[in-house]
């Protein structure tokens, strides 16, 4: 998996190589697989050089969980909104878990941190989680409030809470088994039970 690269480059270009190689070895063995040593080797670099970037394995991982964490938010801002701007209910939260599952199948390898951490996570990859899924509950929260458009529901931030249990949950799915539980799969069973449950306006 070593990913040579030329011994100089940007600043700015270095890091996020750094960076890429840290990721590839979590998603492939886990957090406790990572050390300097390792990622300098997987990146034909010495040491110092990743020193040079971040002071220690500890920074390594927290600026990691800063930018994966950042790229999940900044993916689901470019699909909510548009997708709960829908004005039939059942549309709306059909477009939001379309887009959720989407952005899933084109960055598998962050939505794996995000969803499936692995054991030896550091706590500010489950802080990060926590804070971004906070912010999707509040939208969700939000349109499941409004009753001008058709929804109004008794417990907007409950419900809200169990849909993305539920978007996660094939979220999940999509990761572990593409194939067999491919975003089409989940939005067709995902229309049915919004035709049954959300009323058309």
């Amino acid at each position: 998996m070593t990913t040579r690269a030329p011994a100089r480059m940007p600043a700015r270009a270095r890091r996020e190589q750094l960076l890429d190689v840290t990721k590839a070895i979590v998603v492939e063995r886990g957090f406790h697989a990572v050390s300097i040593e390792g990622v300098a080797r997987e990146a034909g670099i010495s040491r110092p050089i990743v020193y040079g970037h971040f002071s220690d394995l500890a920074g390594l991982l927290d600026a990691l969980v800063q930018r994966e964490g950042a790229r999940a938010l900044d993916q689901l801002a470019a699909v909510l909104p548009a997708a709960l701007a829908h004005a039939d209910p059942g549309q709306r939260l059909a477009a939001a878990l379309g887009g959720y599952l989407e952005a899933v199948r084109a960055d598998p390898a962050t939505w794996r941190l995000v969803l499936v951490p692995h054991e030896g996570a550091p706590g500010a990859l489950h802080e990060a989680i926590s804070r971004g899924r906070a912010a999707v509950v509040d939208q969700l929260a939000a349109a499941l409030r409004d009753g001008d458009r058709g929804l109004d529901a008794p417990d907007p931030e409950l419900a809200a809470r169990l849909l993305s249990a539920l978007a996660d949950e094939a979220a999940r799915l999509l990761l572990a088994d593409p194939d067999r539980y491919p975003p089409e799969r989940v939005l067709a069973l995902a229309r049915w039970f919004l035709a049954r449950m959300v009323p058309p306006v």
